[in-house]
């Protein structure tokens, strides 16, 4: 076994028990689809574990607006886009909205984001790259 892949059972591991531990709250899984560059089975493997998980957590694909929000079970599949443009800030407000209770937003963290943005849930995100940028909250997990 590769030394990447310890990491990668690691990640798995680690978001498998916070899952579990946020059983019977609210949920969002977000998924930054400003681009086709990035770890498209990696991503479809986390929705599916989502979706077999929490069935009840709610899929949302993002990149500078809101393209789709929709229980994950509807298993519409990811459709990305090439222009690049990321903003988070209309998924945030949309799941304070909803009164999400944990975010997971898949993303390499390079959208924008209001500095002043507060947020009054948890956020996770779960970035598909060797380089992680900082985030101005929230929890980081690198996913590769």
């Amino acid at each position: 076994m590769k030394r990447g892949e310890i990491q990668g059972m690691k990640w798995h591991k680690n978001l498998l028990k916070i899952v579990q531990d946020r059983q019977g709250k609210k949920l969002a899984l977000v998924v930054d689809t400003s681009t086709n560059e990035t770890k498209i089975d990696l991503i479809a493997n986390i929705v599916t574990f989502f979706k077999e998980l929490t069935p009840e957590t709610m899929l949302v694909q993002a990149d500078f607006k809101i393209r789709t929000a929709e229980p994950i079970t509807q298993g519409s599949e990811i459709k990305y886009h090439t222009h690049g443009k990321a903003s988070y800030t209309l998924a945030l407000e949309w799941a304070e909205e909803e009164k999400i209770e944990t975010v997971f937003y898949i993303t390499d963290l390079t959208g924008f984001l209001p500095e002043e943005m507060q947020v009054p849930y948890e956020v996770y995100w779960l970035v598909p790259t060797e380089f992680v940028p900082k985030a101005p909250f929230g929890k980081v997990m690198k996913i590769v």
